[in-house]
This record gives C-alpha cells, structure tokens and sequence, in this order.
C-alpha cells in the first residue's frame, strides 16, 4: 500500500508542475510584451475608424459602403492605399460629374483626411502603399541614370504622354495628361497602381530605381529650354500640320501670284 501511494503521486506531481510552469510562462508574457503593441494597434484603429466614417460619406454613394463598387464607381477592393491617395490629392476624387475621365483639380480634403482614407481602403485587401520617399528620390542620379530614364519613358510611356512628357489625346474621348509639373509621389504612384487607362508598371517590371530615373529625367526635361517654336511640342501631328499649311500652302500661294503677275505682264 504504501508504495502504491507514492507512485500515485509521482504521476500527479507531473500534470501540476506541467501547468504551473505555463501559469508562470503566461503571466511572465503579459507582464513583459503587450505594452507597446497595444499603442500602435490602438493607433493605426483610430485612424482607419476615422477612414471608414468619411468613407461613408464621402466615397460610399459611388464604391458601396463597403468599398465593393456600384454601376457608378468601381470595386475599391485591393487597390491600395497608394491610389487612394493619388487619386484624392490630385483631385481626381470625388469625381463631381461623370465623364469619360476624371481631370486633375485642386485638392479640398487635409492630408490627415487623406492618409485616413487610404488607411481604410488598405484594409479592404492588399495593394500598393504609399511609397516612402527614398524608392522616387532622383537627386543623386548619375547622368547614366537619367539616360536609362529617358529610354525606358519613351519605350513605356511616350506613346500616350509624348516623348516630351506634354501628354496626348486618346480614343473615346479620353487623353494621357501632361506629366509637366507633376510631383515625384505622384507619379511612382500612378505606375503602381494604373489610373484610369494606365496599365500597371510592377515593381517587377520596373523597379524603384529605374521609376526614380523616369522621374529624374522628366525633371530634367522640365528644365531644357525650348529651341525654336515648339509647336505644342506634341511631335510629328503638329509639325506635319505646320508644314502643310505653312510649307505647302505658302509655296501654292506663292506659285499662284507668279501666275498672275505672268498673265498681267501679256
């Protein structure tokens, strides 16, 4: 009998130092890490609450409450906190009146309202974010960099914005906006994410750096004095029109006064 009870408690003495030392594992946890995590999410909660509050608002009666789209706007879902803020501080969005494109205006909503948004709409599924400034910074490019900028614009870009960045028209109404003027953020951004008839440009297809020379050599075209009439500078249509009209037609015009002077001296 006796050592039937010592064995008994051998066995239970098992299972309680067992859960004794997970108690302890657990209140030495709770005691140590939740502190500053718990500031953050509070944080980041505040703002996307925030977010969602003027979403329905603001954005709702187009994108659906839930950012799911209507017949007025599309689905908001997996586009990133990056469009949102391209879109909203170009201001694109909100859109007043439908039209074949949403034009750039002058911005109404604050940047706190704005990364509020874009905190929203970053949780409705995985998307671009808002880039930090190093990944479009162009002011330590080489003058190598700037050549392969300008390389990769006209080979990607040129065909809707021109090969000087002074934009064009495109089917149905719609147009590639001149790229003049236009900030650095901005314009990583609308690679990232595509607006309107954009199409994506990848961090795979061109990365950061290569987009940082697109924008350091658009910004050094900005600088580049204008030789001679520019004529719009929109390439061969407007130059072609030039020529007919002035070239051409000054020359018919040109040939018809020597006819008449030659019928008159008969």
């Amino acid at each position: 009998m006796r050592f039937l009870t010592t064995r008994r408690r051998h066995r239970a003495a098992k299972p309680l130092l067992l859960a004794f030392a997970l108690l302890v594992m657990g209140a030495f946890y709770v005691a140590v890490s939740p502190a500053p995590q718990v500031s953050a999410d509070a944080g980041t909660s505040g703002q996307v609450a925030a977010g969602k509050n003027l979403f329905a608002v603001t954005c709702s009666s187009c994108h659906g409450l839930n950012g799911e789209g209507t017949k007025q706007g599309p689905s908001l879902v997996g586009v990133g906190a990056a469009a949102v803020d391209f879109q909203m501080s170009t201001g694109r969005m909100p859109m007043a009146h439908p039209g074949a494109q949403a034009p750039r205006r002058v911005n109404t909503y604050t940047a706190e309202e704005i990364a509020a948004l874009s905190a929203y709409v970053a949780t409705l599924g995985p998307g671009p974010s808002i880039p930090n400034s190093s990944a479009y910074d162009y002011s330590k490019l080489t003058d190598e960099d700037l050549a392969r900028g300008g390389e990769l614009f006209r080979t990607n870009c040129s065909a809707c914005h021109n090969a000087s960045g002074i934009g064009g028209a495109l089917p149905e109404g719609k147009y590639a906006p001149s790229l003049h003027g236009v900030e650095p953020l901005h314009i990583y951004e609308a690679m990232r994410t595509g607006p309107q008839q954009m199409p994506v440009f990848s961090a795979g297809a061109i990365p950061d750096h290569d987009v940082a020379s697109i924008i350091g050599y658009l910004k050094n075209l900005e600088k580049q004095p204008s030789a001679g009439f520019s004529l719009g500078s929109i390439g061969p249509v407007s130059e072609g029109l030039f020529g007919w009209i002035i070239g051409i037609g000054g020359l018919s015009l040109f040939a018809v006064w020597i006819a008449s002077r030659g019928a008159r001296a008969r």
